[in-house]
């Protein structure tokens, strides 16, 4: 693990970022570089951190962003509008987020030269399109129909990818492009299926899935995608590639896994379920050989393990927020509502 080195994570107050920010800020000094749209960071008591200095701003700004990467080794860009139902209601932001962010961020790290050890790019499975089964890094990507909002984030992603490509071949930036599948666990914030099930399984409150609930997933639990980042900032193989990120193994549909929710949480929650008449992703399952024979990665955690962690984890937060509110101490939470429409599907 890298230890000594002053990191930037733009996005970095984030659901991903946080767990990253708590695993390197002990070894290192973080800066977080972010709108704070969505907050895990300061729940989580991190920005307090004394390794740690949150700077609030947008990497559409950069000059902003290029003060924020001064003297940093090592850059983690996970900026950028996420969430299925954020993108329906935010297009124009969330291109303009991931393009002209990431291409602010890579001129950033170009001007710094060979003092930037590693750029590592958050894409996205989405850039699969509706169906993806054991998708390698090398296969076609798909892109959706121009005008429907549904896929702006993985045309912008897929972009995003391309640029940072291009920077590596012709500026010598070494760069990294991840693709995520569907990263769940303790922390969430915003939309994302198993933290809204487990939020209403916790509450006993109705599940709603879209349509017959027969979307295929792979889950992956928190702790391995934070692996995975590590393994791309340590191993010098990872320069120049892009890796899918995810679990084969923790493989259901979305009916299955709103069951499966209900019964470890000993929930009383009723399914339901409604029409949903957009564009979706039907299935999704990763390849993830090639970062397994580049960078050592193997997922870890099993889907119903990675549940009953993530269930624990909002148990007690529920319980806290429950004696805060009797008690009259409440200091709120920054930690996202679980009330979003975007609880039948997996999130980009």
């Amino acid at each position: 693990m890298i230890e000594g080195q002053r990191i930037l994570l733009t996005g970095g107050a984030g659901f991903i970022g946080t767990a990253l920010v708590r695993r390197l800020c002990a070894a290192n000094e973080c800066v977080v570089f972010d709108l704070l749209r969505r907050n895990a960071l300061v729940p989580a008591g991190l920005d307090r951190h004394p390794n740690v200095r949150l700077v609030q701003g947008d990497v559409r700004d950069p000059a902003a962003l290029k003060a924020a990467m001064e003297g940093c080794g090592y850059v983690v860009h996970l900026a950028s509008i996420a969430g299925v139902d954020t993108v329906l209601q935010n297009p124009v932001p969330t291109m303009e987020i991931a393009l002209e962010g990431t291409l602010n961020a890579l001129r950033c790290a170009r001007d710094l030269g060979e003092r930037v050890k590693r750029f590592v790019d958050f894409s996205t499975s989405e850039v699969f399109g509706r169906y993806a089964f054991r998708v390698g890094e090398g296969d076609v990507t798909t892109l959706g129909a121009v005008g429907e909002a549904r896929w702006t984030y993985a045309v912008a992603k897929l972009a995003t990818e391309h640029l940072c490509h291009c920077y590596h071949k012709q500026h010598g930036v070494p760069t990294v492009s991840l693709r995520p599948f569907n990263i769940f666990g303790p922390g969430q914030v915003g939309e994302g299926a198993i933290h809204a099930f487990v939020v209403r399984a916790l509450r006993d409150e109705p599940i709603t899935i879209h349509n017959e609930g027969d979307q295929i997933r792979s889950w992956c639990y928190i702790d391995d995608i934070v692996e995975a980042v590590l393994l791309t900032l340590e191993k010098d193989a990872a320069v120049g590639q892009a890796f899918n990120i995810g679990n084969a193994r923790a493989t259901v549909t979305i009916y299955q896994l709103a069951r499966t929710v209900v019964r470890l949480a000993g929930s009383r929650s009723e399914i339901r379920f409604v029409p949903w008449n957009f564009p979706d992703v039907e299935l999704r399952i990763p390849d993830t050989g090639k970062a397994r024979a580049l960078l050592g990665f193997q997922p870890r955690v099993e889907l119903e393990d990675g549940i009953l962690r993530t269930l624990a984890w909002y148990r007690e937060k529920l319980d806290r927020e429950a004696r805060e509110a009797s008690t009259g101490t409440s200091q709120g939470s920054s930690q996202g509502s679980s009330q979003g429409r975007s609880l039948g599907r997996g999130e980009p």
